[in-house]
């Protein structure tokens, strides 16, 4: 039953998040944090923090490390399938109606209706990892954490993996002491 329930945690996020791996991070964490419960928030955001400092698509490496975790090296295959399969089912079903419609009206539009739900997702979901962190760690040292942050990626132009390890190694180190 279990590769069943990796399968549908990683398939129906994939076919609902529309716009890649990012726009369904909050639909993943909904299925593995609060349906499954096979994680807390807390750990759902190192596994997320951990897969963003790695090359490659988002998505496919949480599937591979919590189909592991769960079922073992045939749960992350189950996982990692689960989490291209719709993509990859959908693209080849829609390519050739893309390509006819491509420059229509509609399909821009319905483009430009998706992007601030996606966003506002993705905004929730930030909101909820601010708050866990807040809650773990203070909120002085989290806002520190986010100034020192943004001031990295903005000011200074570090490749966003960089800033991650950073942030980090600056959480093991502070969770020694």
């Amino acid at each position: 039953m279990i590769y069943w329930h990796l399968f549908l945690a990683f398939f129906i996020p994939g076919i609902l998040g529309y716009g890649g791996g990012p726009a369904s991070i909050p639909l993943v964490e909904k299925e593995v944090v609060d349906r499954y419960g096979w994680m807390s928030t807390q750990e759902f955001g190192e596994v997320l923090a951990l897969g963003n400092a790695l090359p490659g698509p988002i998505a496919t490496k949480m599937a591979g490390y919590i189909g592991y975790i769960e079922g073992g090296v045939l749960g992350s295959a189950v996982a990692l399938f689960a989490a291209v399969a719709p993509s990859l089912l959908i693209m080849i079903a829609l390519m050739v109606t893309l390509l006819k419609y491509k420059d229509s009206p509609k399909v821009k539009n319905i483009t430009k209706l998706i992007r601030p739900v996606i966003a506002v997702l993705l905004g929730a979901m930030t909101l909820q990892f601010f708050m866990t962190s807040a809650h773990a760690s203070g909120s002085i040292q989290t806002g520190i954490l986010i100034l020192i942050s943004f001031w990295m990626l903005e000011v200074k132009k570090l490749h966003p993996a960089l800033v991650i390890t950073l942030a980090l190694i600056y959480g093991g180190i502070s969770a020694v002491i």
